[in-house]
């Protein structure tokens, strides 16, 4: 277009120019028209090339725009998966923590709906002190009877002390539930509260008593709820010879005194004037007379020797006759 415009401006000043070139003068009107078809020409090719670069400009930028929407979708991906995986984790983190309520206790069952009291004293292998909301109220296990330790009108009956100390093995800084018998009342003639006894961690105190040989099983005018499993639990004991019932201790007669015998012995092993053993370490429960082998297994360096056994319950109160000597 230019080169139109300025071989026009030359064809009006100097038309003779053009001779070098086509060994003629041309005729001006025809460099005219001729120039002037390029310079339309030139217009027409500029116009057409801007519309391409507008074309090109909107193109690219439609690229951008795409490109851009595509990062952006990109980006808002994760917080639309991540929005549903919220409440998702919540439900998690509420059955976690429902778990624990729904688990059963192992080490001690205590049931919710039971109320348990502290026991302040055991009196003998079948009366205790409970401590009831600041008060001390004394209970009388129902269908048990242990050898008599506190009467002051008997003499202490045979296997009485080890009944006791048992008693006191089991229940000493102990909690209890208590279980009334609606066939017995509430008091017994000596205004002690009558009921069943069980620790927090379910032993059922009254028939493990008997089970064990500790008890005779005990029904006073009419029969009480459990007094088939406490037959039962007895007749268990004397198969055994458990307890009260072996023939080294009672033999199953609890009337006589400790210090009668109850076969051909002068005396019982409870007041034997033979030699009784047991270990000072801490975690002992038991003591052996000296015809039971039981205390030779016992560690030199915790060894304790009596001459009586009144000496040795004197010095460690909660030792009770071992089941090997039994």
């Amino acid at each position: 277009m230019f080169i139109s415009i300025a071989i026009l401006i030359v064809e009006l000043i100097r038309p003779s120019v053009f001779k070098k070139f086509l060994k003629t003068v041309p005729k001006r009107k025809t460099i005219v028209l001729a120039c002037l078809g390029v310079i339309i020409i030139s217009f027409i090719g500029i116009g057409s090339s801007a519309s391409k670069t507008e074309e090109k400009k909107d193109i690219s930028t439609l690229a951008n725009n795409v490109e851009q929407q595509a990062i952006s979708q990109t980006t808002t991906i994760p917080e639309t998966i991540t929005t549903p995986s919220e409440p998702i984790v919540a439900k998690t983190s509420e059955t976690k923590t429902a778990q624990p309520e729904r688990s059963v206790p192992t080490t001690t069952p205590t049931n919710p709906q039971y109320e348990y009291y502290s026991v302040s004293s055991v009196v003998d292998g079948d009366t205790i002190k409970v401590n009831v909301s600041g008060t001390i109220e004394t209970l009388r296990l129902i269908g048990m009877d242990t050898p008599e330790t506190v009467d002051p009108r008997k003499p202490v009956q045979c296997f009485g002390r080890e009944a006791s100390n048992k008693a006191k093995e089991l229940l000493t800084g102990k909690k209890v539930r208590i279980e009334k018998d609606p066939t017995q009342g509430d008091f017994d003639k000596y205004n002690r509260r009558l009921a069943y006894i069980y620790r927090e961690d379910g032993l059922f105190y009254n028939k493990y008593m008997i089970e064990q040989g500790y008890a005779h099983e005990y029904t006073y005018n009419v029969p009480y709820k459990y007094q088939a499993e406490f037959k039962a639990a007895q007749k268990s004991a004397q198969d055994n010879l458990r307890g009260l019932w072996s023939p080294n201790t009672c033999n199953g007669d609890t009337t006589t005194s400790a210090t009668v015998s109850t076969s051909s012995q002068t005396t019982t092993t409870e007041q034997s004037t033979g030699k009784y053993y047991t270990s000072s370490y801490h975690t002992s429960k038991y003591y052996y007379p000296a015809d039971c082998p039981g205390w030779k297994t016992l560690s030199s360096s915790y060894l304790k020797a009596f001459d009586s056994l009144e000496a040795l319950l004197t010095a460690y109160p909660s030792r009770s006759l071992s089941p090997q000597c039994q």
